[in-house]
């Protein structure tokens, strides 16, 4: 088995995207910052009613969480449900599934003219194991009690045991690179702007906005903060978000099918299929940001492959992080109260391409002064007394990240101590350095207190990156950001 490209297969096989960055001064009605579902979903929306709007995407559009997911589209999502009838109500467990189904139609209606391999497909939940008929029975109470037409049932087109599933039908499967550039094809048919290679590395504290790349600066009544996590340290998001990694992989098969279903099981570990023309995605192996890591999480993913499939080789290997909130609802709406004209877009937890959709409904009519029906559902400025204790949980982990790091030791004396791809932590004055090695035997250095809010940063051997544990953001091996948000790269050192 071997494996062709360390990239997702949407990625590897998007339309070209090539579009300027932000240079001098610039003017717009509403700059977005991020390039992925959520932000060009706002510009476009903004854009058809008229709005001067600018997005500024800090590598190239849908580079980011958009082209590294499992591209599943559906209001049906895991066990959240359950979860939202057990934290909140029922009153709210429906206003999410009101939420998540408009996220849906919004995506099929948006992709018309976008070519991007749009296909109605059935969504499932289900037990692969005995010991998760409970909790997927629980969900499909659940789920059916929210509105959705939802179906018990025992038969799924995965090939793996199937104890018992909550199916609902007519979701939707994309090509979600593709879509997405296809939505910044739109914006720009519109009127609208968008640049690439633009990173964010400040905004002013007041209207009108001053919104500085390093290459120029764009001033903005309204700005959307459309990072997948935050950038701005102003509505205090960092401690109501946890953020999860998982990883993904694409396989040709010998023969057989790919399933013709997006479904994940509910057990730990879970297990998430999906297709795309000849292709099996599989994912999983998912954990908190920041974990130690190994290459293990792909080789688990095409061992399994391997057991239950026909399979020919991996073709892609891939991972994505997610930010959650405590609460399990998406926030979109005022940055923080007060604020009229400075919007975030954030928390979706894994299911982006729908909940982002709607998140981008909601800011857009908020700039524009329309209703919303989801609007006080996804409100940043709420209060879950309910789940109050996750709150604790999530920020007593940081703490412990943060505290627990600059107690632990160097694991290695010198540079001679470090194997060819591997990485250590060395003695950097009276601080700490993190040095790897990459296969031609160069060394890099860099600094590990990462730049956001000075945790440190721990080695990601199956991504070749420093992750921070607390907040998410990654370094490459030389210190530039691959996510935010951290907006400054980690200093380089000597090695």
């Amino acid at each position: 088995m071997t494996t062709t490209a360390d990239q997702s297969l949407w990625l590897a096989t998007a339309s070209a995207t090539s579009r300027s960055s932000l240079s001098g001064r610039g003017r717009a009605e509403v700059a977005v910052i991020g390039g992925g579902i959520a932000g060009m979903t706002t510009a476009l929306l903004l854009a058809r009613r008229g709005v001067n709007v600018a997005v500024l995407e800090s590598g190239r559009v849908a580079e980011g969480a958009s082209g590294n997911n499992t591209a599943k589209v559906t209001a049906l999502q895991s066990t959240v449900y359950s979860t939202l009838l057990r934290e909140h109500d029922a009153a709210t467990a429906t206003a999410y599934a009101d939420a998540a189904l408009a996220g849906v139609e919004l995506v099929a209606e948006l992709t018309e003219p976008i070519s991007c391999g749009l296909r109605r497909l059935p969504a499932a939940t289900f037990a692969m194991d005995a010991d998760e008929v409970d909790t997927v029975r629980a969900e499909y109470e659940a789920a059916k009690q929210a509105g959705l037409p939802v179906e018990w049932t025992t038969t799924l087109d995965v090939p793996v045991p199937v104890h018992g599933a909550v199916r609902l039908p007519e979701q939707l499967a994309l090509h979600p690179a593709d879509y997405v550039r296809g939505l910044a094809d739109a914006v720009e048919a519109e009127g609208g702007r968008v640049f690439e290679d633009s990173r964010v590395r400040q905004v002013s504290a007041a209207p009108p906005y001053r919104i500085t790349t390093d290459g120029g600066a764009l001033d903005a009544e309204n700005v959307v903060v459309a990072t997948h996590y935050p950038m701005l340290d102003r509505g205090l998001f960092f401690p109501r978000l946890e953020v999860q990694r998982s990883y993904c992989v694409a396989a040709t098969l010998k023969s057989g099918k790919p399933p013709q279903a997006l479904a994940i099981s509910a057990g730990s570990p879970l297990w998430s299929f999906a297709s795309y023309e000849d292709r099996l995605i599989l994912g999983g192996q998912g954990h908190p940001a920041g974990d130690p890591v190994d290459f293990a999480r792909y080789t688990e993913l095409g061992e399994f492959a391997a057991r239950h499939f026909d399979l020919d080789e991996v073709t892609h290997r891939w991972s994505a992080q997610d930010p959650k909130a405590y609460d399990s609802i998406p926030v979109a709406g005022p940055y923080f109260p007060g604020a009229r004209k400075l919007w975030v877009e954030t928390g979706f937890g894994k299911w982006g391409l729908a909940m982002g959709t709607v998140a981008a409904a909601v800011v857009a009519d908020g700039i524009t002064g329309s209703a919303n029906p989801h609007r006080n559902l996804f409100s940043p400025q709420r209060i879950s007394l309910r789940s109050a204790s996750k709150l604790v949980q999530q920020n007593a982990k940081v703490a412990k990240d943060f505290v627990g790091d600059r107690l632990a030791q160097v694991d290695a004396k010198s540079t001679e101590d470090i194997a060819v791809d591997q990485a250590k932590v060395l003695p950097d004055g009276r601080g700490r350095k993190g040095v790897y090695r990459d296969r031609e035997g160069t060394l890099h250095a860099v600094s590990m207190r990462c730049t956001h809010l000075g945790c440190f940063v721990r080695f990601n051997a199956a991504e070749r990156s420093w992750d921070c544990p607390c907040h998410g953001s990654r370094f490459d091996v030389d210190g530039a950001v691959l996510e935010g948000p951290a907006t400054a790269p980690l200093p380089r050192r000597n090695p």
